[in-house]
């Protein structure tokens, strides 16, 4: 298997084979405890206007947004794991709108599979793409961040059959000013609990495809203990 690591946007629109879009902090953390929490599926767009009107559309929709990593007027919810992992979100749909994970998976062009991912679901996302057996396997980091750096070469070690050190992958984010701001609270809509919601690796055991829909993408959960992948 040739695995691509690949950045933002652009790498998205180059991807290859199958795509793995990694957002960790925290568009694709919070999709897994939506699903996690019973949520029927989580539908992605690239715009907060789009968020608005699609989760008028639904009747329960919640709606999940953030512009620039800060909360938005009028959205109670700002792409934060702890404010997700609170809720109860059974049967209902999460509309999605981040300022990386979104428009990232939204920019891989039609006819490349896709799955979502974070380090909640990293072992289980690795084991889908070795069930599948690309030729090519790109993993996208949405922004150009150590944890969701640290998330693609976590994934590729164990693709590898290596035993990879996530502390040691994950010291540059904890060793940057942007992690002592997240941890101290300062950051608007940000608790320092998503910190540690979205740091544990492997918390859950199911992927993330994502399919295309009219004006949106939908990420649903694929549980690898009754389904096939």
């Amino acid at each position: 298997m040739e695995i691509i690591h690949a950045t933002g946007v652009e790498g998205a629109r180059q991807a290859r084979g199958l795509a793995v879009v990694i957002d960790v902090l925290r568009s694709f953390t919070v999709s897994a405890y939506a699903l996690a929490g019973g949520a029927q599926e989580c539908r992605l767009v690239t715009t907060t206007d789009e968020a608005r009107a699609l989760a008028a559309a639904i009747p329960g929709a919640v709606i999940c947004a953030e512009e620039e990593g800060l909360p938005v007027q009028g959205i109670a919810i700002s792409n934060s794991p702890t404010q997700i992992h609170e809720m109860d979100l059974k049967g209902r749909i999460l509309v999605q709108r981040s300022s990386a994970g979104t428009p990232v998976a939204a920019s891989v062009r039609a006819g490349v599979d896709i799955l979502a991912a974070s380090l909640v679901v990293a072992r289980a996302t690795v084991q889908v793409c070795l069930l599948r057996r690309p030729a090519t396997l790109t993993l996208i980091a949405s922004a150009d961040y150590p944890e969701d750096h640290a998330c693609a070469h976590y994934m590729e070690a164990m693709i590898h059959g290596e035993t990879p050190d996530i502390e040691g992958l994950l010291q540059p984010l904890k060793k940057s000013e942007r992690y002592a701001r997240l941890k101290s609270g300062a950051w608007p809509g940000f608790p320092p609990t998503d910190l540690e919601l979205a740091l544990d690796p492997d918390r859950f055991g199911f992927a993330m495809p994502v399919t295309r829909a009219a004006g949106y993408l939908t990420l649903t959960m694929a549980d690898l203990a009754r389904t096939n992948v």
